[in-house]
Formats: structure tokens, sequence, C-alpha cells
């Protein structure tokens, strides 16, 4: 080996014995027994100027509370109640992480931590989860249901198959709202269900959309002023309607209409007018069927559905002009049209052959390249498909993987509602989370909106020249490969931030997980770390949601030659490594 690794290769060595403080050393802390707390607050998240009212399980004795910014402590305090506020600094569109800790025989304790999201707008963050039942719920369930997508951060709600006929949602009783209706499997649903939901949903700052098909109609089309001549055809002489074929027990087909015709296009936003204005929707969730391949208008010219988003949402958006719009593009059909348009999310719906790690991270960065880095990802990506076709519980790491690739490169992942979800019909509830999933990703939507700066708010993804330092972690870099940690490295103007994502276990890169077979990942503590660095280096930081609650932990580091050293306490799932220049 050469002079400078053999040198390197000594420091380490010493570093390992502890007989040198020049190189990092961050002992592990004692095991503690003082026992966890649990924080919410009052809302999923708050406008600039607006008070934070958190409230825990618990109140520690000799706590604190200690206020955060990206690993800067802001402010810091007592904790002497079991409920208090807080007011953030008035910046928009910042995530904060607030940790309670204690100190005993000079070792710091974290005994909880909670994210808090700042932003006046939901879509720059969007958090998206779905309700899928608008039968007859009593307040209490609803506002228990709501109340625990809160304490997710959710900030957003797709109303899926809420309403009554495609072509007409809102079922009207003469010029007011009918009481009850059927969805189109024949489920009931009830007005007040919806409106209530709504209105609750608002009062904890989670916004809610309507969902429906930017095109479509039931097979009695006709008796409510839909004409033959908007529909799209599978033959050029108008004989055979595109439709989508559901089971015979369920109250009709979707008959494809053709989202170019300028008279569909007034029909249907008349009717979802009629939504607007009897209940307080903050936008439409339009949904798709995918590629229909070769179809034609009325008039026997062939019609490119993927080419009739664009005219569609630009007509959209000057009808409703303060109206939200996202538009899904099933498997990715139609997003660069889609997102050059007047949409405020980047929703994908990810279904095969796009079912590794890797397609999750591509899907991602291709929609920040189509919506020129504008526009925010959420994926609808469902877990243990398969597996949900019988009761049982969610595979944790399955999921846990999942969230963290998806968090990592920046997007959110449709996956929480009354249940949690695992097919494309989203009132499938076949499967439960268990407790130790359901803790765990309260701490990862914590670290997501706690971190939300770095994970979702710029940035250009790099690949920073990595190595192990003791030999204790089998490094690769992206895309993950088995038996490795695969790492991910993002740059901002001062700041190099680097994910690490542990496959060191992993059964399969499926991230669909669709038995429920993925394997826990092998613990990693203690480890050290060699980034390839010529930059003078301020801070190197720590944090990980699968440690303290994702409570950032400054690391120390040392500069051998053009190689930074550092250690890693912890890494179970997902750990990011924050280094300030």
């Amino acid at each position: 080996m050469s002079v400078f690794k053999y040198l390197l290769f000594a420091l380490i060595l010493v570093n390992c014995s502890n007989s040198d403080n020049s190189i990092p050393v961050d002992p592990v802390p004692p095991v503690e027994t003082i026992p966890s707390i649990t924080i919410r607050s009052d809302k999923a998240k708050y406008n600039p100027g607006e008070s934070v009212v958190f409230k825990i399980d618990k109140l520690p004795k000799n706590s604190t509370v200690r206020y955060k910014y990206l690993n800067v402590t802001l402010s810091e305090e007592p904790l002497t109640n079991a409920s208090w506020s807080w007011t953030p600094p008035t910046q928009d569109y910042k995530g904060y992480m607030v940790e309670v800790y204690s100190v005993a025989n000079s070792v710091e304790t974290i005994l909880g931590t909670i994210g808090v999201d700042v932003s006046s707008d939901w879509t720059k963050f969007p958090r998206y989860g779905f309700l899928s039942n608008f039968g007859s719920i009593s307040d209490s369930q609803m506002s228990l249901i709501l109340d625990n997508l809160k304490d997710y951060h959710i900030n957003s709600l797709q109303f899926y198959d809420w309403g009554n006929k495609h072509h007409q949602p809102l079922k009207m009783d003469g010029s007011l709202p009918a009481s009850t209706w059927l969805d189109i499997s024949g489920r009931p649903m009830s007005f007040n269900t919806v409106k209530t939901y709504i209105d609750k949903a608002h009062s904890v700052n989670i916004a809610s959309m309507s969902y429906n098909l930017l095109y479509g109609a039931w097979n009695d089309y006709n008796v409510d002023g839909v004409s033959n001549q908007w529909f799209l055809y599978n033959d050029q002489n108008h004989s055979n309607i595109n439709k989508h074929v559901l089971p015979s027990s369920w109250q009709s087909d979707i008959l494809v209409t053709n989202p170019a015709n300028t008279s569909w296009q007034d029909y249907i936003f008349d009717k979802t007018n009629t939504v607007y204005q009897n209940l307080n929707f903050d936008g439409w969730h339009l949904d798709q069927l995918g590629d229909r391949g070769n179809v034609y208008d009325y008039n026997g010219n062939s019609v490119r559905i993927n080419e009739t988003f664009g005219p569609f949402l630009q007509n959209l958006k000057q009808r409703f002009s303060a109206k939200k719009a996202i538009l899904n593009a099933v498997a990715q059909y139609g997003q660069s049209n889609i997102l050059t348009a007047p949409v405020d999310v980047a929703y994908t719906e990810v279904w095969a052959p796009r079912d590794s790690y890797k397609d999750l991270a591509d899907i991602i960065q291709e929609n920040n390249t189509l919506s020129n880095d504008r526009l925010n990802t959420v994926l609808a990506a469902y877990m243990n498909y398969d597996k949900a076709n019988s009761s049982g519980f969610f595979n944790t790491p399955g999921v846990l993987l999942t969230d963290a690739v998806i968090f990592a490169f920046g997007g959110s992942h449709l996956e929480l509602g009354e249940h949690m979800l695992a097919k494309e019909y989203f009132p499938n509830n076949n499967l439960q989370m268990n407790g130790e999933l359901k803790k765990s990703l309260f701490e990862y939507y914590d670290f997501l909106v706690g971190y939300q700066n770095l994970l979702r708010d710029g940035g250009v993804f790099n690949s920073p020249i990595l190595s192990s330092g003791d030999g204790k972690v089998n490094l690769k870099n992206w895309p993950p490969s088995y038996s490795n940690v695969a790492f991910v490295g993002k740059k901002t103007s001062n700041k190099q931030i680097i994910h690490l994502i542990n496959f060191s276990n992993a059964t399969s890169l499926n991230w669909r997980d669709t038995n429920g077979e993925q394997a826990t990942p092998t613990s990693k503590s203690n480890f050290i770390l060699n980034l390839q660095n010529a930059q003078t280096v301020t801070k190197v930081w720590y944090a990980s949601p699968d440690l303290d609650g994702g409570a950032s932990k400054d690391l120390s580091f040392n500069q051998v030659g053009n190689n930074l050293v550092f250690k890693i306490p912890l890494l179970h799932y997902w750990g990011m490594i924050v280094i300030e220049y």
C-alpha cells in the first residue's frame, strides 16, 4: 500500500484503540432506564406566526425541551407542564425538530422528539394520505381517524371514491345535495360524513382533495346529459366505446370520455363546480386509467390521450384558479404532459416493471426534472400487494426500507389513511400495522418533517467517494445491492448530505415486498467512515429516525489528508450524515 494509505490505516487503528483524541471517538452512551415519552402537536402543519401546542403522555422529572432547525438549537427551556406552546420563527416552508431530554451523570438522554412543519401551502412539502369510507360514521370516530393522521403530520387527504357517478360526482336532490348515495361499487355514502370530514380536517390544517377521474361516465350517461360524441372509441366508426370493465355486481363499467373535447370539459367542470359549491374541498385529485392503446374520437380521429392532459389541466386552472389540482401519472403515463401543466404536486402510481428500489429513486428524479424542480413527489406505491389478498400484518422491514428510499430521495409515500394502503382499491384493509411499525412510522414522519429542508428543498444528487475505515460495513454507492449499505449523496450550497440505507440483510431488492418477506437489516454500530474531501469542514452531524427519534447528534471528525474521518453511532434502516462547510 502507499505511504499515505498506510498512514491513514495506522491512524484508524489508533482511533479504534482510543489512545489518540485527534481521531473521532464518540462513546456509546450507557443504557438508561428513563422511560420515553410520546409528544403530540395540535395540528398537521402550521402557518407562519401560528403557535404550536404540544402535549405529552407523561411529564418526566428534570427534563428540558429544545427547539432545533437542522441541528442548530434555537432555544430551550425546562419542561414543567404536560402541555405547552411554542411559536416557531416566522419564515415560511421550514421544518423543525423538537427534542425533550434529561441529563443524569453528565449523560444526555433523549426522551422524545417531534417534527414541526411551518408552511403556508401544503403542496410545498406534500405528505398525502387518504380516506375511503364515507358511510355512516360517528363524529368521534372521524375525529379519532383524523387525529391519528395528524400525528403522522399528514397534511392533505385524497377522498377516494367519495362520489356517486363519475360524470356527476355529487348526487343532487333538486337544488340540494342528496343525503346519501351509492358509489360505483354499491357502497353507501353520506353527504354529512364527507362534509364533516372536510371541516374537521381543516380544523387541524389538513387539506381535502376530491377524487374523480378526469374522464369517465356510467352506462346511464345519456339520462344525465352526456353526449355519445364526447367518448373515446376503439374503432373509427364510433361503434365501440372504450371502457374500463368492472365486476358485474358493481353499478357500472367506466366509459372513457375524451379529455380534449371541450364540451366534455364544460360539462364535468360544471359538475365539479356543484361539488365546490356544496363541499369545501381544496381541489381535485384527478385520476386516469393509464395507456388505453389506440383510441379515436367520435369523428374517427386518432387521439393520444397523454396529449389531452395539458389542455384539460390548463382549462381546469382557468375555471378554478383558487383550487389545487393533482393528476395521477399511472406508471408515469403522460407525466411529461402533466408536469408542464398547472398542477401542484407530482403524483405517480408505481406499477411493474418498475419494481426495484432504484426505480423509486429514478421516478422521483424524473419528476424533479420534468417539473424543473418545481414540484415535490408523492408515490402511490402499494406494499405487500399479494399478501393483502388475505388478512394479516404488514411486514415492517419491507415498509421501512421502501419509505427510507422514498424519503431519502425527497419524495413522500401515499400509504396512510383509516388503515395502511396495500391495494389500488383503497377500501381494501386486509393488512394491519403492528405496534412496531406504527411506532417506527411516527418517527419516520417526524424525520421527514423535521429535516424537510434537507430532504425536499433543493440540492443536487451527487456521488461522494465514501469508504469504510474499519471494515465494519460493506459500502456501495447507489443503487443498492445485496449485503451492502447503499449511500446516496446530495450537495447543497454549503452542505454535503449522505444517506445510508441498510440492505445488509435484504432478501430482495423489490420495493413492493409483495409477499411480506423482506428481512430486518443487521444493525451497524460505532463504525468509521472516510469521505474523500478537500474542503474545510466546520461541522459533521448525524440523524436517523431509528436512533433517538431522529434527534441530531454532533460527530467528532478529523481531516486526514484529503479524507474526512468520522464515526457513526448506529445504523439500523436509514441514517443521514450532514457535512457542513
